[in-house]
Parts: structure tokens; sequence; C-alpha cells
């Protein structure tokens, strides 16, 4: 199993293949489908964004209130419902992104094209991964709750390479189109 760590570099990503998994370390922000959508509006608008997405990894991901832990519950939504905005957020520089399910053939030749990595992280295992969360903060869009933008410090966070940097897709490996 493979460490990397975050924000990512292309000599991090260049060699992972679909199915392998890693221990991510460092940070990463959260956005689910609200957050995107504010963050493509921006982009098209040509407006600065809240945070700088060079090299950085997002985790579709609304956590829940913290308990015990820095964080609650933090398990991947599915991905395909951010296919529309990836494309415009991996050209604004983003290197990782973390979810669960498939994605469309759209994003994962915009993965390929800027050499960027999809990670699935395990589904129905929201409390096992708040465990690998070191801090937590919000650092953009706090009116939406539990869709603001969270940045989290991670620590051997559990993932599965889904689509490589050379756009080969573990679901279309699955189902023998590879």
């Amino acid at each position: 199993m493979k460490r990397i760590s975050a924000p990512l570099q292309k000599d991090q990503i260049k060699d992972l293949k679909p199915g392998e998994e890693v221990l991510l370390a460092g940070t990463v922000y959260t956005a689910r489908d609200q957050a995107h959508k504010r963050m493509a509006l921006a982009l098209e608008k040509k407006e600065a964004l809240p945070l700088e997405l060079d090299g950085q990894v997002i985790f579709y991901c609304g956590p829940t209130p913290p308990g015990e832990r820095v964080i609650g519950s933090c398990g991947p939504t599915t991905s395909s419902r951010m296919d529309p905005f990836t494309p415009a957020i991996l050209r604004a520089g983003v290197k990782g992104l973390i979810g669960k399910g498939k994605r469309s053939p759209e994003v994962a030749r915009a993965i390929k094209e800027k050499g960027a990595v999809y990670f699935i992280a395990p589904g129905g295992a929201g409390a096992y991964l708040s465990e690998r969360v070191r801090q937590s903060r919000v650092v953009a869009f706090e009116g939406l709750g539990t869709e603001a933008i969270y940045m989290l410090e991670v620590e051997d966070f559990p993932l599965v390479v889904g689509i490589d940097s050379q756009g080969r897709d573990i679901y279309a490996k699955e189902e023998g189109e590879q």
C-alpha cells in the first residue's frame, strides 16, 4: 500500500493504477453539490474562488457535526452528482477527487487531460473515516451548513484508485471496457 500526501504532486500520482490502495495524509477539502455549483459559477464568471485549488484534493463529503472527535461522520457521497462541475474544477488545478461510484466518460477524459486522479473512499464507513481526521474547520460557504467547504487534515486516510492519471477506470476495467 502506497502512502501519498496532499496537496498532490504529479510525481506522487503518475504511477498509481486503478484498484491500487493508498493511504493519504495532509490537507483535503470537502465540497458537495452546492459548493460545486458556487465554485463552477465563480469560475465561469472569472471570479476569485474562496480557496486556492492548485494541487488540492476535493472530497465529496458533507460531514456531520463533531461529537467526541474533531469531526462527525464523514463518508463519501455519490460522485456522479458532481460530474457536471468536475472538468471546470480540474481545469482550476485540482489534482485529486474523493468520492464513491462511477464517473462519466467526460470526467475520465478530464482527469487524463489534467493528470489528476479519482479516489474511491469506502462507502458506509463515515464513522471509521472520521477517526482519520486530525483537524477540521470551515473555510468557505459557511451558510451552506454541512455542505460548506471544510479543510480537513487527514492521516492514513484509506482510499482506492478509481481512475488513474492515464484515464484508466476501475469500473470500466470490471466491465471489460479496458
